[in-house]
């Protein structure tokens, strides 16, 4: 099988080859579709520095090593929504030139073209507005979260329309919904306010048969059911410590594919051998019967030497059919 083909039959609970950690994609998205500004500086950029986004969101970092977060919100104030001026997803060519050179990159490669809506919703509403205040809206003023949310999505729609239009296979959609213990959002404000926009732009999706891969950290088992309903094919990072794994293993068994689940604990302070453990044991417990891409459950500067411990043994313990001695790695 080519690797796309194998990804394939993973997603499709079929009978693939072997496990691999993600789907093989060549990834396009929008220019400030990873908060850089006007100027290219972004999360890349020294220690302090500020800068301010395409939203008008301005941000700072703070961290080696990790992403800035937002320190001022452009819709901060309920009368600014009125006069805000989106992106132009339509004649905005600074936008849009990344999509067409980014797939005109791809060439005759047997990968997915894939395109990229971070921060589809739920974090760019907080982006733009501020997550407290965001959060205290939902009931002071529902009208208005609905009012913002509809127009976050009408962008997204746009930008679906030229990733449609080169043909994408696959999307990234990212909106961190769980905490540590559980949703960040209660699942019936969730369907009432979430729901209808995300389907907006799912539906889309759907109608030209392109693979959906979410992102939410944190917990997710009570939104499973909403991913189930939304038709979401690829749920990411299935964060180890978080969730109960054996249990949101058996809730989308069969319909609903996991990637990620290696506890970035484990992989950033080993040893090698802990994390060829861990690798041995998600395969068996959510691998064993399709549906699993193996690899962290967070993006973080892990040693380069855990990280080739963990590909190490993903090549090797994870052949089809796998093994029932990695079961004792429990």
């Amino acid at each position: 099988m080519t690797p796309k083909e194998n990804a394939l039959h993973i997603i499709r609970f079929g009978r693939p080859e072997c496990v691999v950690a993600g789907p093989p994609c060549h990834g396009i998205g929008f220019f400030g579709v990873n908060h850089e500004a006007a100027d290219g500086v972004s999360h890349t950029g020294p220690i302090g520095c500020c800068w301010t986004d395409i939203w008008g969101t301005v941000w700072k970092k703070e961290q080696e090593g990790m992403m800035g977060f937002p320190v001022s919100f452009p819709l901060a104030k309920r009368e600014a929504l009125a006069s805000y001026r989106w992106p132009d997803t339509t004649n905005d060519e600074h936008l849009l030139a990344p999509i067409y050179s980014g797939a005109k990159a791809l060439g005759e490669r047997q990968v997915f073209l894939g395109g990229s809506h971070r921060n589809a919703l739920w974090e760019r509403a907080c982006q733009l507005v501020g997550m407290e205040t965001l959060m205290e809206r939902f009931f002071t003023d529902p009208s208005y979260i609905r009012d913002l949310f509809h127009h976050i999505m009408d962008f997204h729609l746009g930008i679906a329309a030229h990733y449609l239009k080169l043909g994408v296979e696959m999307i990234f959609c990212s909106d961190d919904l769980g905490t540590q213990l559980g949703p960040l959002i209660g699942p019936d404000m969730l369907r009432d306010f979430f729901v209808p926009e995300y389907r907006r732009l799912f539906g889309l999706y759907h109608e030209h048969r392109v693979l959906i891969n979410f992102h939410s950290c944190g917990n997710v088992e009570q939104v499973v059911p909403i991913f189930l309903d939304l038709g979401i094919h690829i749920i990411n990072p299935v964060q180890a410590t978080a969730n109960h794994l054996d249990a949101l293993r058996q809730q989308t068994a069969g319909r609903l594919v996991l990637q990620g689940g290696i506890s970035s604990k484990t992989l950033m302070d080993g040893p090698p051998e802990a994390i060829v453990a861990e690798v041995r044991q998600r395969l068996w417990q959510l691998g064993r019967d399709g549906g699993y891409f193996c690899g962290p459950d967070q993006h973080m500067p892990f040693p380069p030497g855990h990280l080739e411990a963990m590909n190490e043994a993903i090549q090797q313990h994870g052949r089809y059919p796998i093994g029932e001695d990695a079961a004792s790695a429990d």
